[in-house]
């Protein structure tokens, strides 16, 4: 009789998991959604630890012992996790929640695979989904790795290392794990199985590292969606090795809104989801010269921005990841009000990729309290940017790049932009002249309705709205 109430739960679990992913679709309903997915896992986890102890398990002891022990292991890293992490390594954050789903699916799925060591031998079906669980999981992990590594800009990985014909070294690796699993698929020997699955899993780990390797700091959004896509998949392979029907819906969920994302992710990039799958991320191009581009460059002060303010009607921000970098989100929001109680509108103008990972801008500003209302979306905003009055850029700089429009050679040729140069006068608060990750300059520093705020973003955000109050 509880066989079928802990399937029953399973199902009311993965509804409230569907109803919870929908419900994160919208800034103003992410809080409940994410309510809505942590009590699906909740009643599923609760409901598996009764089937465990009424008998569902063979060591009801010793599972109770191991559960208990991850519990309170996890729930410690968590609220550690959760009250040291700055909101600027949020990326760092995700990448590696990523890569630990990806490790779980490893070790779940090889434990059932030694589980039967001496035992009933897993039927193919079920193999397969181990030697997929193990493939997609190994390359999560390492690949998530690898992402930390160059969100967090450590010095042994700020630039990627040369392989010799990385395109033949990654498929020539590819076959060779879909060798190894049609092998363990077709043999009948347990040792066999298990020997496979480890070789599979360290083969699987050196693709991971490879894939992720070669992909620049400006292409993290899109390959933390992927990553997070993966670990969906792994997941759902993982359920079909334990039988588990919550396990294979809540992955299915993941993966597929990952691989959805992945591919919003790559047309607000202008990129190929066939190259994001292959690791080639960088393009090439033409750059410019900078200090010909350069020479023009208009300084202001706070003093001047806050004349300009005075004025305004109408003023849009468009936040980067020198936002994240500067921790400027509540000052942005206080002169967003100051501005509002001057009789103007406000309005956050959220390119795609702006930042570390999709929608950094969104909880940033959101952790600010601004009103959900006021976020604007790229293809929303862009075609009344030529009625805004001041188009404030605080620590973007590729997002907001005309040459997308006018070069296509360049390396960030047909990616869609904020058309920010449309607006009447555009302030760029930045600490100096420095390239954005594609490494190229941007015209828009030096246009006629542009002038050049440098300094701290937060800093210089706050005097301006010290000079406004004093005005």
């Amino acid at each position: 009789m509880l066989y079928p109430l802990v399937q029953i739960s399973y199902i009311v679990a993965s509804i409230l998991f569907i109803l919870g992913l929908k419900q994160m679709g919208r800034p103003k309903t992410a809080v409940r959604g994410n309510l809505l997915g942590a009590s699906g896992m909740l009643l599923a986890v609760v409901m598996t630890l009764v089937w465990i102890a009424n008998g569902g398990v063979s060591d009801q002891a010793a599972s109770f012992w191991f559960i208990g022990a991850g519990v309170i292991i996890g729930a410690a890293v968590g609220a550690t996790l959760a009250l040291r992490v700055q909101m600027t390594q949020m990326p760092q954050l995700v990448a590696l929640f990523n890569g630990f789903g990806g490790a779980a699916s490893v070790f779940v799925a090889a434990a059932e695979l030694f589980s039967r060591a001496g035992g009933e031998a897993m039927t193919s079906d079920v193999l397969l989904a181990t030697a997929v669980s193990g493939t997609i999981g190994a390359v999560t992990f390492w690949g998530s790795l690898v992402a930390f590594g160059k969100l967090q800009e450590l010095s042994w990985m700020k630039k990627p290392f040369k392989v010799p014909m990385q395109h033949f070294v990654n498929g020539g690796l590819t076959l060779i794990v879909i060798l190894l699993t049609v092998l363990m698929v077709t043999s009948s020997s347990i040792g066999i199985h298990i020997t496979l699955y480890v070789f599979i899993a360290l083969i699987a780990s050196a693709l991971g590292v490879l894939l992720t390797n070669p992909i620049g700091g400006a292409d993290m959004p899109v390959v933390i969606a992927l990553l997070n896509s993966y670990s969906g998949l792994a997941a759902a392979a993982t359920g079909f090795v334990i039988d588990n029907n919550v396990l294979i819906i809540a992955g299915s969920l993941v993966g597929a809104s990952g691989v959805i994302l992945t591919q919003l992710m790559c047309k607000a990039m202008n990129r190929s989801i066939v190259n994001v799958l292959f690791g080639v991320m960088d393009a090439g191009g033409s750059v410019g010269d900078a200090d010909e581009i350069y020479a023009n460059v208009r300084s202001t002060s706070a003093d001047d921005v806050a004349l300009i303010l005075e004025t305004a009607q109408r003023v849009v921000f468009v936040p980067g990841y020198g936002m994240a970098v500067a921790q400027a989100q509540h000052a942005v929001r206080n002169l967003g009000k100051m501005l509002e109680e001057n009789g103007a509108t406000v309005e956050y103008a959220i390119h795609p990729v702006a930042g570390r990972m999709p929608g950094h801008m969104n909880v940033l500003l959101a952790e600010a309290d601004v009103d959900y209302d006021k976020l604007m979306e790229m293809d929303a905003i862009n075609p009344t940017m030529d009625t805004c009055d001041v188009a404030i850029v605080i620590g973007a700089n590729d997002v907001v790049n005309p040459v997308a429009k006018t070069d296509p050679q360049s390396p960030i040729a047909g990616m869609p932009i904020i058309d920010v140069d449309k607006a009447r006068t555009v302030i760029v608060i930045k600490r100096s002249l420095s390239p954005g990750f594609a490494g190229i300059p941007n015209p828009l520093f030096a246009a006629d309705n542009t002038m050049m705020l440098y300094g701290d973003g937060k800093v210089a955000v706050l005097e301006i709205a010290a000079a406004m109050r004093e005005g």
